[in-house]
């Protein structure tokens, strides 16, 4: 069994901020695979489906962005996951808006849903699969920026990398992560970027 676990925060006011695209992509998988997260369990929205042979939960933690371990780790240890079943995506500002980045195991990188998450599970060893969202602009605070929408010039280049970002974890799933690693870690700024670029 797996965990996919979008991180966000819960709520309308935050549905577009740049910090809640994990949970854009969990949305994504959850319509192409014809779930919904109905379930609610540990403070999060539940799905459960069996996809390609595999048993799987998509999982948006409901307790906001800095308290995402509180979640997952209730998750964890309902489900018996180990922090190695885990894939959790997250928005990254140290990737360029709209790249995307796999990663096994590491540090927060000063993301603190990541960083709650290793905390609660004493572990960093779980899979991530990072969106890039950009930097903020100079003299803006990187908090109050992740709390802001997407303007419409950033939807052009983020909804296609949500979309690719589903189409990495559904890779990771089929062929394994150092496979995925190498086709989606290796795609040059070019093609990661374009706007209309669509899952592969």
């Amino acid at each position: 069994m797996s965990a996919i676990i979008g991180l966000g925060n819960p709520g309308r006011d935050y549905e577009k901020t740049r910090h809640n695209t994990g949970f854009w992509v969990i949305d994504i998988l959850a319509e192409r695979w014809g779930i919904r997260l109905s379930q609610s369990v540990c403070s999060s929205r539940v799905a459960w489906t069996c996809w390609n042979g595999k048993k799987l939960s998509l999982v948006q933690p409901q307790t906001f962005m800095n308290h995402s371990g509180q979640a997952v780790v209730c998750v964890c240890e309902k489900y018996q996951f180990q922090p190695t079943d885990c894939i959790v995506v997250h928005d990254d500002v140290d990737l360029p808006l709209g790249h995307l980045r796999i990663k096994r195991t590491g540090g927060s990188g000063g993301h603190r849903g990541v960083a709650s998450i290793i905390t609660a599970l004493g572990s960093p060893d779980f899979i991530r699969v990072k969106v890039g969202i950009g930097r903020p602009a100079a003299g803006l605070d990187t908090a109050d920026f992740v709390l802001q929408p997407f303007t419409q010039e950033e939807e052009a280049f983020i909804l296609p990398a949500a979309r690719r970002a589903a189409s990495a974890v559904e890779h990771i799933l089929t062929d394994g992560l150092e496979h995925a690693m190498a086709l989606w870690n290796g795609a040059d700024s070019a093609t990661l970027a374009h706007p209309v670029q669509e899952e592969r």
